[in-house]
């Protein structure tokens, strides 16, 4: 993998806070205190479709899609979990992964669907960035 060149695209800059690096994908917090979200980003250059990876990195992909779904879920006590790649506003492939509840302001529909994003007060975006963090950690 060619991190050198990896840029993370504007938007998602712009709207998520770091998290980790997986093997293959940089893990980002959606700002958005409304919702449990992460974004997994390959650390691929110009990269926008899922059928471009490897079928290693595809392979790759799916096993920290699982164990990103897992932690949260567990973490976040989620009654479903959402994993979505849709990229028609950010062209970068990168998958949401969102936990949700009946009780949600989106729920049953599509979490970006319904109302603007609420962004973390800064101290709570750190204490969220801090417990997502330790959620991901290996045991």
């Amino acid at each position: 993998m060619s991190e050198e060149e990896f840029t993370l695209h504007a938007r998602l800059a712009a709207d998520t806070r770091f998290i980790a690096d997986l093997a293959l994908c940089r893990v980002m917090l959606m700002n958005d205190s409304r919702f449990p979200w992460v974004v997994l980003v390959p650390r691929i250059p110009d990269l926008r479709e899922l059928h471009r990876l490897s079928e290693a990195d595809q392979a790759a992909l799916m096993v920290e899609i699982a164990f990103v779904s897992a932690r949260m879920e567990a973490f976040t006590g989620a009654e479903k979990m959402n994993v979505a790649a849709l990229g028609n506003m950010v062209p970068q492939l990168h998958i949401h992964v969102i936990a949700r509840f009946q009780a949600d302001d989106a729920w049953p529909g599509p979490v970006w669907c319904v109302g603007d994003a609420i962004p973390f007060e800064p101290e709570a975006l750190d204490a969220q960035t801090a417990r997502v963090r330790d959620a991901l950690s290996p045991d």
